[in-house]
């Protein structure tokens, strides 16, 4: 299902959009070393609750998970780049955390997500992926425009993240979002310009870029849940939701000013 918003609906992620994107710039700032992740989670429960949303993770389950994810947030810590469980882990120097969030407000969802490095110690590669996914999820949104097609989305996002040098695995990518979380259109992270849905007006999407150092392999952790790449190496995976406008893409999930 693809849904196309009307306005009344469109007010409605914006206002998703605020808090998911507070509720981010938040645990960023709580994630030090010594914080555990189980704490983050708890904390975002606490945040979701308060702004008047509902989480769209706590009873998410896909046919791909090992039942309900039972969670309010997505942790994913250095190898790990989809899904992470929270769990009980108290984060180090120099771990590369990465935060995934969605939620509904009054029925309506948003989606996001940052990596990070925590503490001090910043490994220039882990930099470097990260400062990837970013442009590569600038690219994708910049080529978001009424009458573009999806492909053009996936060819951006592709040739930043293969101009660095890393390969683009395309099992999971970006999707629609709307009354739900996961909808159609599916938006790889690679492809051919010119291509699928054509975009317009009231299409909210969830672009999200991710990469893995040097594999574009994943295996699943024994929660059912995580996804870390195959090799062990790092990660990372960046994304705002967006809503087609006459004039382009809004970016619906940015931090608070």
């Amino acid at each position: 299902m693809i849904e196309i918003l009307n306005d009344d609906q469109l007010s409605r992620a914006r206002r998703a959009g605020a808090l998911v994107g507070a509720i981010l710039q938040t645990l960023r700032e709580r994630a030090a070393v010594g914080t555990n992740l189980l704490e983050l989670d708890q904390l975002t429960g606490e945040m979701i609750r308060d702004g008047g949303g509902v989480s769209c993770y706590v009873d998410y389950a896909p046919s791909f998970g090992n039942g309900p994810f039972g969670h309010y947030v997505c942790t994913a810590v250095n190898d790990a780049v989809l899904h992470g469980m929270p769990h009980d882990y108290a984060l180090v120097d120099g771990d590369l955390l990465t935060l995934d969030l969605a939620l509904t407000v009054d029925g309506i969802a948003a989606d996001s997500a940052i990596s990070f490095i925590v503490g001090e110690t910043r490994d220039p590669a882990d930099v470097a992926l990260i400062e990837t996914t970013e442009e590569a999820l600038r690219a994708g949104i910049a080529a978001a425009r009424p009458d573009a097609r999806l492909g053009d989305i996936s060819n951006a996002i592709g040739r930043v993240l293969k101009g660095a040098g890393y390969s683009v695995n395309m099992e999971f990518g970006g999707h629609g979002i709307g009354s739900t979380m996961h909808q159609d259109p599916h938006i790889a992270n690679n492809g051919r310009a010119g291509r699928g849905y054509r975009l317009r007006p009231g299409l909210l999407l969830a672009i999200e870029p991710w990469v893995m150092a040097d594999t574009d392999k994943l295996v699943f952790d024994a929660d059912g849940w995580t996804l870390r790449s195959a090799t062990g190496s790092r990660t990372a995976h960046s994304e705002h939701t967006v809503a087609i406008t006459e004039n382009g893409a809004e970016i619906l999930t940015l931090p608070p000013k």
